[in-house]
């Protein structure tokens, strides 16, 4: 195994694997197939606008690796880390990608032109926006999930049954209220600047994978779907190029461990009809699929 992977960090029970670097060039040094990748990519939007965050006017700037680079190198960009993903998807595996207005539209070209298959854009509508400031344009409030297939004809897993349930009796909508994040969840006050909710996760997780599967994220950034992940008896393996988001990744997934924090963690989740309806269903797929590990290995 090339010493550039090298796990990062690996969790005692080996269901969490962190890799630091570049995820093109990480992808391309192994061989593993994974039911589920989840990506949430740079969206380009450093160029200097501001927002609001608990109540301050802040400067959006991430960094360097979300300034826009210009249409072409986008393209590019987008077209390369979607034609690795690809290749580390089961038949059956489907593809997670969030976006905005800004690059949602590239990214369903750039799949077209690649062979997947698209299912749904789901809206996150988020019940908690921050403000517009320009007081110009309407209030930023939902984002986009594309959900696609590896190939157009092989069917892909979906939760039907499972999700209808949440959905209280009635089928699943693409349109999903869910709160932005919340202040639990950052890691000492600390959060990535494009930190996901874990509810936002762990519902897609229901959505596409079974327990013991094995979701990648190739931006994973502070591990929000590799805790979602674990918090479901997935398994998960993250890249991301920033050892610090490494590090509250790894800090999150450490977290889980103490004794009572998972099933603490899963009560305060948003999205389900009570406390503790995760819990049933999580006994609901452990009951009904075998947990003996399967032949699927380990990518590292």
């Amino acid at each position: 195994m090339p010493a550039a992977l090298s796990p990062f960090y690996r969790s005692p029970g080996r269901d969490f694997t962190l890799v630091l670097g570049d995820c093109l060039e990480a992808l391309a040094a192994f061989d593993f197939r994974f039911d589920l990748v989840f990506a949430d990519p740079p969206y380009f939007l450093s160029d200097g606008g501001v927002s609001v965050q608990s109540g301050r006017r802040v400067c959006v700037d991430k960094g360097a690796w979300d300034r826009p680079p210009g249409r072409d190198a986008e393209r590019a960009f987008t077209l390369a880390w979607l034609r690795a993903v690809r290749g580390k998807l089961t038949p059956q595996g489907t593809l997670w990608v969030c976006g905005t207005y800004h690059n949602s539209f590239l990214v369903a070209d750039c799949l077209e032109a690649l062979g997947f298959r698209l299912l749904n854009a789901v809206t996150w509508v988020k019940t908690n926006p921050p403000p517009n400031l320009s007081c110009r344009m309407l209030t930023h409030a939902s984002e986009v999930i594309l959900w696609a297939r590896r190939h157009p004809r092989v069917p892909h897993r979906y939760n039907y049954a499972l999700l209808r349930a949440i959905a209280g009796g009635r089928q699943m909508r693409d349109v999903w209220p869910l709160p932005a994040l919340r202040p639990w969840e950052k890691v000492g006050g600390v959060k990535h600047p494009t930190q996901k909710p874990l509810s936002l996760l762990v519902r897609i997780l229901l959505a596409a994978t079974a327990p013991h599967d094995w979701v990648l994220d190739p931006f994973c950034g502070s591990g929000t779907a590799g805790v979602a992940a674990n918090l479901l008896g997935r398994r998960f393996l993250g890249v991301d190029r920033c050892a610090d988001y490494l590090r509250l990744a790894q800090a999150r997934r450490e977290a889980l461990d103490a004794p009572g924090a998972p099933e603490a963690l899963r009560a305060r989740l948003d999205g389900f009809r009570s406390p503790g309806q995760l819990e049933a269903l999580l006994a609901q797929e452990r009951a009904a699929l075998s947990l003996a590990e399967d032949a699927h290995g380990e990518p590292l």
